[in-house]
């Protein structure tokens, strides 16, 4: 029972209903950050030096660069990851697409994240890359 002299339970601060909770599935939706920090041609070789993370979202603008360079008749392309500090399947696409039609691709300087990415896609069955030297031909 209650009366006037007793003191309620709950503090009023407590008792006012709490705000609706917004459950984060952890995902970040943001896109990455790649940044290709130099690109230059030798002959009909394009060589473009990447730093960031690439994902599908962040791949977007490499893909634009290396349509725009086949169509301007490169036919060689020397990627250098070594500063790639994450990938994913987005970085595979590209590395899929570029071989058609006869054109070559090579990697070189392969970054820690750049190699485990090519090591999953390898223990998946999904033949990227030859192993060889630091600088490795990938097979479409």
């Amino acid at each position: 029972m209650s009366t006037s002299t007793t003191a309620p339970i709950l503090p009023a601060t407590l008792a006012a209903p709490a705000p609706p909770v917004v459950h984060d599935s952890g995902a970040d939706t943001a896109p990455g950050v790649i940044v290709i920090d130099s690109c230059t041609t030798l002959g009909s070789t394009l060589v473009v030096h990447l730093a960031g993370e690439i994902d599908h979202y962040s791949a977007a603008p490499l893909r634009a660069l290396l349509a725009s360079a086949a169509d301007n008749g490169c036919i060689g392309l020397v990627l250098d990851t070594s500063r790639v500090t994450f990938c994913d399947s987005g970085l595979l696409a590209v590395l899929r697409w570029w071989p058609r039609h006869g054109r070559r691709l090579r990697l070189a300087n392969r970054s820690r994240a750049v190699q485990r990415l090519l090591d999953a896609a390898a223990a998946a069955g999904q033949q990227v890359a030859r192993a060889g030297s630091p600088t490795v031909a990938v097979t479409s």
